[in-house]
């Protein structure tokens, strides 16, 4: 089956965030007592992008193995329905999101970037590895964003969801229609952390 027939079943779309979200660095700030206060960059690409996804009707979210009150903050500011922290193991995680949902594993992509996410990736309908994935993740994809993770590549696999069901143009214009009240609803990423 190719990743574009794959891509028109799917209706979850679950994230790595960092290689994936981001560029994979983490910076560590110390701060007066001491302690590390954790600094990430996310994509705005990315955040109009799940915008747009919500809009063409794809449930998102998380699961990372790292716990972080950074990602906590923008997985908030992007509205994710589905935020898991601390997962090492994200089949645990993947299996409660199917519960939840109703859909089943071939309705669900995931996007990696390491061995990590390679149980989640050789189970799931259409695994999508970012440009900068290991190699182990990319020989199991089903398509490799053109960008890599924090630069574009979440919103590459959107697009290409998107592309495949065939809604991504009418979903452009129902997000840039100003009168359209789902659209303003499903935006994200407009700060006031």
């Amino acid at each position: 089956m190719t990743a574009e027939a794959r891509a028109k079943n799917i209706k979850v779309l679950i994230f790595d965030v960092d290689g994936v979200l981001t560029d994979g660095q983490i910076f560590v700030i110390p701060n007066s007592q001491g302690q590390g206060i954790e600094a990430k960059g996310f994509s705005a690409h990315d955040g109009l992008g799940i915008s747009l996804g919500r809009l063409g009707g794809l449930r998102i979210g998380i699961i990372t193995k790292r716990q972080s009150q950074t990602v906590a903050i923008r997985a908030n500011d992007l509205k994710l329905e589905f935020i898991y922290q601390g997962q090492s193991h994200k089949m645990i995680a993947v299996r409660e999101i199917l519960e939840k949902t109703g859909y089943t594993l071939d309705q669900l992509a995931y996007v990696g970037d390491d061995i990590i996410d390679l149980p989640v990736l050789r189970q799931c309908g259409l695994a999508i590895a970012t440009a900068n994935a290991r190699h182990q993740v990319k020989s199991v994809a089903h398509f490799v964003t053109p960008n890599p993770g924090g630069f574009g590549g979440a919103r590459d696999a959107i697009d290409f969801i998107l592309s495949a069901q065939g809604t991504l143009e009418k979903v452009i214009e129902q997000y840039l229609d100003e009168s359209n009240a789902t659209a303003a609803a499903s935006d994200v990423g407009t700060g006031n952390m």
